[in-house]
């Protein structure tokens, strides 16, 4: 039987007049080396790339499952890996990416030979053709958030490629990605506000839901995700323990909140409280806000939303997201004197400081008014002149 060949072990010759060399970066099951060639027209530019390659292999042994494709690997990935850190609407997400992706563009390639050049025309494709279906106002273009997405799924798959021996180093570190475009947040001031409640009074199926909405800022998920188990009627309080999303096929998808503090209880406005003990009182669902199809189940996300762009559109109201009806109730109560920590609290942020950052055109303008309070205090203690002294 042959002499097991180290990794690093290599050989330099010339052949047909070009330089050649090779160093083993690891073995097959039956341990026979994997080999790594390098080619130079001279003897010093050879031994120069040859450095480079043992270094990017130092320390690493790739295994036989190094000559596995791209789309192999993610399969693999998905079910050993992703399946069980992930919550299921992300492993959804991530299936769809490797399908309508990754796969078709560069799925047949050997892992093990991917290269940020590779990735990266992948990335200026995936933004100027990689939508699937044709919009009117963005034809073929993928969003820059959708290839970031598929960059942190890639770079987290190869991450884990890397602990497996099937590649050196992580392709995607040499990439750049798109940035992702901030979105503006909008917020209906209190005349739109005024105008949009107005509207949905006149609304029996919507009504309980988007007022429940506009008092407690859940996200979209998780009002959806609300059972009556979930409501004290004693403590006027509700409590969110799952979220509810809609994937491409249109199957909803049920997984616990988005963080540890996205699990939490809510007091409830008295009149919201009134209102969902009323609705109880006429429901035959397990769900506060049911299908209207079929009460059997909830209410379906994608349905909220269409159903708040045709409203915000029969009252000429500015288009927002169902997001921003949560910016919305978070500015209010801001506004009218909640804290920021017990603010973080209702909406389920991990701490105050981001809810600060996410509503800074608010404190800042809290803050302007903080400061003529201060300035009107100090005028009435010790008089207009006090600012003159010293």
């Amino acid at each position: 039987m042959a002499k097991r060949r180290p990794s690093g072990d290599g050989m330099v010759r010339k052949k047909d007049g070009k330089w050649e060399a090779r160093i083993v970066v690891g073995h097959k099951n039956d341990g026979s080396p994997i080999f790594r060639y390098v080619y130079a027209k001279t003897q010093k530019e050879l031994n120069e790339k040859l450095l480079k390659k043992k270094n990017e292999y130092h320390g690493i042994e790739l295994t036989e499952d190094s000559n596995m494709t791209v789309g192999e690997w993610l399969d693999k990935w998905l079910e050993k890996y992703a399946s069980l850190t992930l919550r299921e609407n992300t492993l959804t997400g991530y299936r769809r990416i490797v399908n309508n992706y990754v796969k078709p563009n560069i799925g047949d390639k050997p892992i093990a030979f991917i290269t940020a050049n590779d990735l990266q025309k992948l990335y200026v494709k995936l933004k100027n053709s990689g939508r699937l279906h044709y919009h009117p106002e963005f034809k073929r273009e993928l969003s820059n958030g959708s290839v970031l997405r598929v960059h942190t799924m890639l770079h987290k798959a190869f991450d884990d490629a890397i602990k497996e021996g099937l590649i050196p180093k992580n392709p995607t570190l040499n990439t750049n990605p798109p940035k992702k475009k901030k979105t503006e947040m909008k917020v209906l001031n209190d005349e739109q506000l005024e105008k949009f409640m107005k509207a949905i009074e006149q609304d029996e199926i919507w009504y309980d839901f988007f007022y429940t909405e506009l008092t407690t800022g859940l996200r979209r998920g998780e009002i959806c995700g609300l059972k009556w188990e979930d409501f004290d009627e004693n403590e006027n309080s509700v409590t969110v323990k799952r979220s509810l999303t809609t994937v491409t096929d249109g199957k909803v998808i049920q997984s616990e909140p988005k963080t540890a503090d996205g699990k939490r209880k809510i007091y409830l406005p008295e009149s919201t409280a009134e209102l969902l003990k009323k609705r109880k009182q006429s429901s035959n669902s397990e769900w506060i806000f049911e299908n209207p199809l079929d009460p059997k189940l909830p209410v379906v996300p994608y349905s909220a939303y269409h159903r708040l762009k045709t409203i915000l559109r029969h009252e000429d109201l500015p288009i927002i997201r169902f997001h921003d009806l949560r910016h919305t109730f978070a500015t209010h109560a801001l506004t009218s004197g909640v804290d920021a920590k017990t603010l973080s609290r209702i909406l389920g942020h991990t701490n105050a400081s981001f809810t600060l950052d996410t509503y800074t055109h608010v404190t800042t303008d809290m803050q302007k008014r903080a400061s003529e309070v201060v300035d009107n205090f100090i005028e009435d203690l010790f008089g207009k002149d006090f600012e003159n002294l010293g």
